[in-house]
Parts: structure tokens; sequence; C-alpha cells
């Protein structure tokens, strides 16, 4: 059984080698799609009785490892160095060095990264992360899947 969770969060960027628009510093309303794989939990009596995981605990794990950190973040590339020393002046500004470069298909990738240690068995029902797929538009995403 598959189970989807979708949150959404706002975050600024930059593809600092982009032939186009995207090298300029600018945000998205990212959304983020956590897919989760297990069994049907069985256990009578449980909260859990007749899900793969409560929805309420996958939202709870996304926003503590990935939504919280990059919600309202500048998201910047390591190897940008001119802007990580700009936001660096900005008292106060939440930014997050990445050492990649933060387009959707590594963003995917760093969350997949940060998220799969995080969802855990806990009735003994195979439950594993399956995909994370990032939206950076309603009409551009990426998706990292386990293979």
């Amino acid at each position: 059984m598959l189970i989807t969770r979708r949150l959404e969060f706002d975050a600024g960027h930059r593809i600092p080698n982009h032939a186009s628009q995207c090298r300029h510093l600018h945000g998205h309303r990212y959304a983020i799609e956590i897919t989760l794989s297990g069994q049907v939990i069985a256990a009578e009596g449980v909260s859990e009785q007749g899900m793969v995981m409560d929805f309420s605990e996958v939202k709870a794990i996304a926003m503590t490892k990935v939504v919280s950190q990059w919600d309202h973040a500048f998201l910047v590339y390591r190897g940008d160095q001119m802007v990580v020393d700009f936001l660096a002046q900005i008292a106060g500004h939440k930014t997050v060095v990445l050492d990649v470069v933060p387009t959707a298909e590594n963003l995917a990738s760093e969350a997949f990264k940060l998220l799969d240690v995080a969802y855990r068995d806990t009735y003994g029902n195979a439950l594993q992360l399956e995909r994370v797929r990032i939206y950076e538009t309603p009409n551009n995403w990426a998706d990292a899947a386990r293979e």
C-alpha cells in the first residue's frame, strides 16, 4: 500500500550558472509530497489500525526534518560564495547552505536523504519512504525515488 502526504512551504533560491531567469535571486511556493509504502496495520485497538501510518505523524516528521528548516529560508549553494557572503551580512536571516545547487532535482534528493532515516517501521508493517516529490511550481516537479 502507498500513502502520500503533501505539504507546502515558501523559500528563495538561485541557480548561479543558469543561462536564463533562474540565475537571479527569487522565490517559490514549493510543495513537497512524501510517499511511504507499507502494509496496513492490522493490530487490534491501536490508534493506527487500518493505516500504513497516521498522516499527522507523516506530517510531523516532514515538518521537523525538512519543511520547518526550509520554510521562509533562502536555499543557497555553498559554492555560490558571493550570495553566501551577502546573506551572512543580514542579521537573523534564515539561510540554508547546501552542498548542491538548489534545483528541484537536488532539493528532492536532499529531502529524500533527510527523510529516509526518519520514517521507521514501528508496527512490523515494512514501512519505508518510497518517493519525495518537490514541486517548484504547479507545473514543474522532480522526484527522488527509492531504487
